[in-house]
């Protein structure tokens, strides 16, 4: 008579229980296809799926069926940091605490335990614990392992330039230095940039297994080649692109609100995993998207609807832009015109080089951006422009000054104070970057720009235009504002200026980190106050008409 086979020996059976306990839904088909290759996959492997897929939960879950069926393995958790790797071990103690299915795996005592580093019951005598968590730039020298998990070690803060990103390839060479024979390394992560060290693994004999997040059209799909899981390869056909891979968790509403939040080139990244990004999506930031139209210093409309046809593109501005790109004009706005919610100058100093003192003045309404002003002043720190950043300031009212710290010390702002002092007192804050500025001012103004939510007066426009006059014709198109805009690629060095563009992010950013308020409750919020005002005087001029009048003991209306 045979034995009948155990269920948990396959590990889908194995992450379906787990979801059960954690009262998640089931498992879905492509999370179900992501476990299938995590656990027959090749020895070395990188797993990239779309963000909030629950990779990391799946392999966590992984863990504890290899310690399952084998509890002398030794495992090894790498991070970014040291705390997300703790936090991956801490969930799997978690389950082991939690679920019958697992608990024979509790530490007995005498043996680790620890989210650091903890061993399980069955597990002999080992100088290695049967599970280890570390950060990517921690001591990986000494382990040893036969699983090693390399859990999104690539994140914003170690791949923002070429010099973070080689030493984040010569980081992980390690984990194949402290690898046991016959041990197997696994990836986990989305690329943070084109360039990204997951593309080097390919070199290294790593297979890559791609998940996006939705089936991708036709040039894509040859660009994926055999690296597209076949689950979705196989399903795949011209009728679907677009659709979500995941319908059950991620409706196509959902996918237009993340890439509107992440913008097209974070969006192809963080969700499609395509790192083979094209000259259009090379170039993020376009004329197009931003709202062209004409308001004064103090006031802007509530609401602003953009158009990208052709009856609303501006032909009268003079264009720096790429082939194609057109400046567009609002099809409707809505509401009364308004006082700003406040309005911020930011600037990004320069000594006496070639660069410019970039600066920008931007207003804040209801969740758009009012763009007052950008330029940029050649000549440094001299007298005559700290008096006319002063007198800019005091002209448009500004809130507040933010200087970027990249120059001096914050000499310029000892430099700057006095003028201001004089002319318009304000707050002057100093502001610091760690982010590569390329890839920071992307960041911050594509989204934005995506969802139309930058105005630009023409005046800007044909300011930006005129102002490079007293620079040589093979240098001015570097100065202008549009033409920094329009080239600026995610690439360390992308433009020979930047100093307005940076100032014009900084402000953004600005707005961005304050921006709180929903429009519509705003616009909604307003109109009662109005209604609640129209009524009381409504009231008063009432009683004023029928006051009651007094005659004796009767009361005569």
């Amino acid at each position: 008579m045979s034995k009948k086979k155990d269920p948990t020996q396959d590990f889908r059976n194995v992450l379906f229980l787990i979801w059960k306990h954690l009262n998640l839904p089931d498992p879905t088909p492509l999370q179900y296809d992501i476990a299938t290759f995590l656990d027959n996959g090749p020895k070395r492997c990188v797993i990239q799926a779309f963000r909030g897929v629950g990779k990391s939960w799946i392999t966590s879950a992984y863990v504890l069926h290899v310690l399952r069926k084998n509890p002398d393995t030794n495992i090894l958790v790498v991070s970014a940091s040291k705390s997300r790797a703790d936090d991956f071990t801490t969930f799997t103690k978690r389950l082991i605490e939690e679920m019958p299915l697992f608990q024979h795996l509790k530490p007995r005592e005498g043996q680790r335990d620890s989210k650091i580093a903890f061993d399980v019951a069955p597990a002999k005598a080992s100088h290695a614990p049967s599970v280890k968590s570390v950060g990517i730039t921690g001591q990986l020298t000494g382990s040893r392992a036969d699983l090693i998990v390399l859990d999104d070690v690539e994140v914003p803060n170690n791949s923002d330039t070429q010099m973070m990103r080689d030493k984040l390839s010569e980081s992980i060479k390690e984990a194949d230095a402290i690898l046991k024979p016959d041990g197997r390394i696994v990836f986990l992560g989305t690329p943070q940039c084109e360039d990204s060290i997951y593309k080097l693994l390919e070199d290294r004999g790593y297979q890559t297994r791609i998940w996006p997040a939705e089936y991708p059209n036709s040039q894509m799909f040859e660009q994926y080649g055999k690296k597209l899981a076949p689950y979705i390869a196989d399903a795949w056909d011209s009728s679907r692109v677009g659709e979500p891979t995941e319908p059950t968790r991620f409706s196509l509403m959902d996918l237009a609100e993340r890439r509107l939040s992440y913008g097209n080139s974070g969006y192809s990244l963080q969700f499609m995993l395509n790192t083979s990004l094209s000259d259009q999506e090379r170039y993020p930031l376009k004329l197009s998207d931003l709202v062209v139209m004409d308001f004064d210093n103090e006031h802007g409309p509530e609401k602003v609807f953009w158009s990208g046809s052709p009856e609303y593109a501006l032909d009268d501005l003079p264009n720096v832009g790429l082939r194609g790109d057109r400046y567009h004009k609002p099809f409707r706005v809505q509401g009364d015109y308004i006082k700003w919610q406040g309005t911020v100058m930011t600037i990004d100093p320069s000594g006496r080089g070639e660069d410019e003192t970039g600066y920008a003045i931007v207003s804040s309404l209801n969740g758009w951006m009012y763009a007052q002003a950008c330029s940029g002043l050649r000549g440094g720190y001299s007298p005559e422009n700290l008096q006319k950043l002063a007198d800019l300031a005091r002209r448009h009212k500004v809130n507040e000054v933010l200087v970027e710290a990249n120059f001096g010390d914050g000499m310029f702002n000892s430099l700057l104070i006095p003028y201001l002092r004089n002319t318009y007192p304000v707050t002057v804050t100093e502001v610091k970057h760690s982010q590569q500025k390329e890839k920071r001012i992307a960041d911050v103004l594509e989204p934005v720009m995506n969802q139309h939510r930058l105005v630009i007066p023409p005046r800007l426009v044909r300011d930006d235009y005129a102002s490079v006059g007293d620079v040589p014709n093979d240098k001015q198109a570097s100065y202008r504002l549009m033409y920094q805009l329009t080239r600026l690629t995610r690439d360390r060095g992308s433009l020979r200026h930047d100093d307005r563009l940076d100032a014009l992010a900084m402000a953004v950013q600005y707005w961005k980190d304050h921006a709180s308020a929903d429009v519509e409750a705003n616009i909604k919020e307003r109109k009662e106050r109005l209604l609640e005002a129209e009524m009381d005087a409504f009231e008063r001029s009432w009683n004023k008409l029928h006051k009651p009048k007094l005659s004796g003991s009767w009361i005569r209306l």
